[in-house]
């Protein structure tokens, strides 16, 4: 099922983003640390020139740390750009981009004129919440639902930065297919338009694969079952989530590994890895090319 979710105050955000991204001197991108690649936004690339680029890797707590490591390497070997990492919850710790934002602008006089920063995330990624932080008091509505910014406004920080926040927004094609599915399981996808069955048994074969152990703690099992379907069978059982009929219900099993994943409860998890991203942009350019040759 291919995954997409692009409502209209989202088509109005990526024409603001565009038209303004070209009069920042600094840019600021928040990732989710367990999808750094499907949670990037594609539109930055082709618009930000030479603009310094800050990939924020938020809730690095809930990513796998040695993950999180060699996607932070993997981030900085694009000309222009410094990747950190946050905690979902540390506050304290979101100081440091301003920080970093004045040594990769040294050229921008701050007495002559505002540094200009453009701040932009998907849809609950913790955008929000790091803006209150650097603005010291709330200025930005946070929410667990995603899609809680609507409207482009413009903020006053300390140090004569102009900060300007964008409604966080996906794109009309989330391709690969795989990335509609891991932003579906870290939330940032209205739950509304989700099968949460499908979801979940996406995540499900991806654990079985990626952390067969910590699957294995945390649902005591003590055998694993060879695919992602027989996993929610299995945790069903465990959790005696059974229909009429006594048949598994699968959609009480979806909402638990959702809900464990998102909380941490399964444990420091990342979705994605470079290699993996890489191997997966090369299938599609494959099948890019196979569809050009039939046309």
């Amino acid at each position: 099922m291919a995954i997409n979710w692009f409502p209209g105050h989202m088509h109005k955000a990526r024409k603001e983003i565009k038209k303004v991204m070209p009069q920042m001197d600094l840019i600021i991108e928040v990732l989710d640390a367990r999808i750094p690649f499907s949670s990037e936004n594609p539109l930055v690339p082709s618009l930000r020139g030479d603009t310094p680029l800050i990939k924020v890797l938020n809730k690095r707590d809930l990513a796998d740390p040695e993950i999180t490591r060699r996607w932070q390497a993997w981030l900085e070997k694009e000309r222009g750009v410094r990747a950190i990492t946050l905690t979902h919850n540390q506050r304290g710790e979101a100081l440091d981009i301003l920080k970093l934002a004045r040594e990769m602008t040294p050229d921008h006089d701050r007495q002559k004129s505002a540094l200009r920063v453009m701040i932009l995330g998907i849809p609950n990624v913790g955008k929000s919440t790091i803006i209150n932080t650097l603005a010291a008091r709330p200025v930005a509505k946070t929410g667990n639902e995603p899609a809680v910014t609507r409207a482009q406004q413009a903020i006053k920080l300390p140090g004569n930065i102009l900060l300007y926040d964008t409604p966080g927004f996906l794109w009309p094609k989330l391709s690969p297919e795989a990335c509609g599915y891991r932003l579906a399981i870290t939330g940032a996808i209205r739950s509304a338009v989700l099968d949460f069955e499908d979801v979940a048994l996406f995540e499900a074969d991806y654990l079985l694969e990626a952390y067969p152990e910590l699957v294995r703690a945390r649902y005591g099992l003590a055998e694993l079952p060879p695919d992602g379907l027989g996993l929610m069978d299995a945790i069903a059982a465990k959790r005696r989530f059974f229909a009429r009929g006594g048949i598994p219900d699968l959609h009480k099993v979806a909402e638990v590994l959702l809900n464990e994943f998102r909380s941490g409860t399964l444990g420091r998890i990342s979705l994605e890895t470079p290699e993996m991203v890489e191997q997966e942009a090369r299938v599609a350019a494959e099948e890019e090319a196979r569809k050009a040759e039939k046309k």
